[in-house]
């Protein structure tokens, strides 16, 4: 791709609020399944966009290239596109506010990690597997990268060139009791190249270790009793309720769609103990696992505080929803693909730790269920939420009990976040899923232990 300074001379072709966008995006995949390799590929998209915003509306083009050619032709096609719509809609909405700059890149675009690494890597791995867990009914590795290279453009805002690359390590481990299998999964890695990351597998024993050993009790496990429980949900769970059933209902675009959290600004919607916050690059000196130091549209990101202390506070945003509803844009616009247009996405969506032991809050529960992982989960605008459970232990007079099957919890969220009356004293952080919000795009989420009522699923 380009350099930032090749590309300046866009500016002089705008004639309003415009923004070009030049996006390389680089994919690698290698699965071993069983010591057999399944999959090995690796390949890259880029091109250029522009989109020109007039009166309400935008325009938006792109293109396949990087060429002078091809940056006139889509700020060319943009402009029209902005001019018909805005001939026919008639929005008379006034110019988007103006946003400050940011001096500094987040890094050199550069990753030398070769294919071959990968492949070495995940089949010693799995060699690894294989001879510390014979029982194992199938094992299977997944090494999966993706780089974000981009260069934006702004007539408002900042110019900038940031190179974001990310690795994760998945370990399937499947075992088989009584002719029924039983899978359990887990990831390693975060933002950083493969070299950055990884030295040595051996590196991943302990963790794969506890994953043997929970996906061998969760063989032995027992049906979990329906019903309205007291759980604790570890910080996965809650860093995944962070995203789902709270963040979405809070991103700019969605509250003016009427999302619930358009009409509870300013009231309590969780217990005073809860403060969450859609971080842009770094919690203290802490750097996130999903930075973003300028958005897409060309503004600086800043945290967006969404919760405080159980009062909803605010919401993320694009120049445009900041425009709408008398906000100042936080950074939030994102775009996946050089093809894609940036929406309101998040960041890093995180509920803040509190004061208490998480073995305290195991031990305050006297019959209900301590949940690790989940399998998936999805919510809607109300912030109505359903995840799938693939792991957890019973909870007998304050102590771990016996490992549950696969189940379910459910609630609405603003209702079961009132319920929270402890919460850990850690933080967890992750960014090894993709937010499906009409395009795919990477997100850190994260969060400490929570202790709340929640409707859990049955047999």
């Amino acid at each position: 791709m380009r350099e930032l300074s090749d590309l300046l001379f866009a500016k002089s072709l705008f004639s309003g609020d415009a923004v070009l966008r030049a996006q390389v995006n680089s994919t690698r995949r290698v699965v071993v399944r069983n010591g057999v390799i399944t999959a090995n590929a690796s390949s890259a998209s880029g091109g250029v966009n522009a989109r020109v915003y007039r009166g309400g509306v935008y325009g938006f083009a792109s293109a396949a290239g990087f060429s002078d050619e091809d940056i006139k032709n889509v700020i060319s096609a943009a402009e029209e596109n902005a001019r018909f719509l805005d001939s026919r809609l008639s929005y008379g909405r006034p110019p988007l506010p103006a946003v400050g700059r940011f001096d500094g890149l987040d890094r050199p675009a550069e990753d030398p990690t070769t294919q071959k690494q990968l492949v070495d890597y995940a089949l010693a791995l799995d060699a690894h597997i294989a001879q510390s867990y014979p029982d194992l009914l199938s094992r299977t590795v997944v090494i999966t990268g993706l780089n974000m290279e981009k260069c934006v453009v702004a007539s408002e805002g900042c110019d900038f060139h940031s190179f974001v690359p990310r690795v994760y390590v998945y370990v399937f481990l499947t075992v088989e009791k009584d002719g029924e299998p039983f899978e359990l999964f887990d990831c390693f890695g975060g933002g950083g190249t493969f070299g950055e990351l990884y030295s040595d597998p051996a590196d991943h024993a302990p963790a794969i270790d506890r994953l043997y050993r929970n996906v061998k009790a969760k063989s032995e496990g027992v049906f979990a009793d329906a019903g309205v429980k007291t759980v604790i949900l570890a910080p996965e769970l809650s860093g995944m309720l962070a995203h789902e059933a709270v963040g979405h209902t809070s991103e700019g675009d969605f509250v003016l769609s009427g999302s619930v959290s358009a009409h509870n600004k300013g009231k309590e919607v969780a217990s005073d103990l809860v403060t969450m916050i859609d971080y842009a690059h770094h919690i203290g000196d802490r750097r996130c696992p999903m930075p973003v130091y300028v958005d897409d549209e060309g503004t600086p990101a800043e945290d967006a505080v969404l919760i405080d202390r159980g009062i909803l506070k605010d919401y993320m945003h694009s120049r445009e929803t900041a425009l709408r509803l008398g906000c100042r844009p936080t950074g939030n616009a994102r775009g996946f693909a050089y093809s894609d247009e940036p929406l309101v996405r998040m960041r890093n969506t995180v509920i803040l730790p509190g004061k208490d032991k998480l073995a305290d809050m195991i031990a305050s529960v006297e019959d209900e269920y301590y949940l690790l992982s989940t399998s998936n989960g999805q919510a809607d605008s109300t912030g109505e939420f359903t995840f799938g459970i693939s792991m957890g232990y019973e909870i007998k007079k304050g102590r771990l009990g016996r490992a549950i099957k696969n189940t379910s919890i459910s609630g609405v969220a603003f209702e079961m976040l009132k319920t929270v009356d402890m919460v850990s004293d850690d933080l967890y952080l992750e960014s090894n899923g993709m937010c499906g919000k009409k395009q795919q795009i990477p997100v850190g989420l994260g969060g400490p232990a929570l202790r709340c009522r929640v409707a859990v699923g049955g047999r």
